[in-house]
């Protein structure tokens, strides 16, 4: 198995049961641990703070989808030319919509896509929000207003967009690589 990272940082070894536990539930569910796990598992307060806050808005209930969530990630892995995060959550987008066009489509260039309304608005939020934050204004929240999304939408787009800022930037940073399996995942 070859290194999630370019750092010479091993895994906690032996994990603790329940991050062991968490792993294995990971290994039979998606057939993998993902390499963000074990790149986090050199330390395993941060896996834990890294798992929690991503389980939350990622999978936790939401007035947004998890297929909404997931093309948040991708439009902000774009921007930031993430390699990992695009190939993990590209894959999520074409699974999640049945549609392999529309995941490449996000990672390409979003625009052409053809999105709702309310998928336009949202998505050229997370937008601005990755490349211009400072420069939000009410205008901006409005806008997603009119497309129908709720004060909570708001904050979890919000905050779906800022954690995939910051783990890209990890990832980039770190040579983070995405596992094998990704790359053929409902193509």
């Amino acid at each position: 198995m070859t290194k999630p990272t370019a750092l010479n940082l091993p895994m906690v070894d032996p994990l603790p049961p329940e991050t062991q536990k968490y792993f294995d539930v990971c290994q039979d569910k998606l057939g993998m641990v993902p390499n963000v796990l074990r790149a986090y598992a050199t330390n395993v307060a941060k896996l834990n703070a890294f798992t929690a806050m991503y389980n939350e808005l990622m999978l936790a209930e939401s007035g947004l989808s998890k297929l909404e969530r997931e093309m948040i990630a991708v439009v902000v892995s774009s921007i930031n030319k993430c390699f990992y995060c695009l190939t993990a959550h590209g894959a999520a987008v074409r699974e999640l919509s049945g549609e392999p066009k529309l995941g490449e489509m996000l990672v390409m260039n979003w625009r052409v896509a053809d999105l709702s309304h309310r998928h336009r608005a949202m998505l050229s939020f997370a937008e601005k929000m990755t490349k211009a934050s400072a420069e939000i204004g009410e205008w901006d929240r409005e806008a997603l207003r009119d497309a129908g999304f709720s004060e909570a939408d708001i904050w979890d787009i919000a905050n779906v967009a800022g954690f995939f800022n910051m783990t890209n930037r990890v990832a980039s940073a770190t040579d983070m690589r995405p596992n094998d399996v990704y790359h053929a995942q409902a193509r």
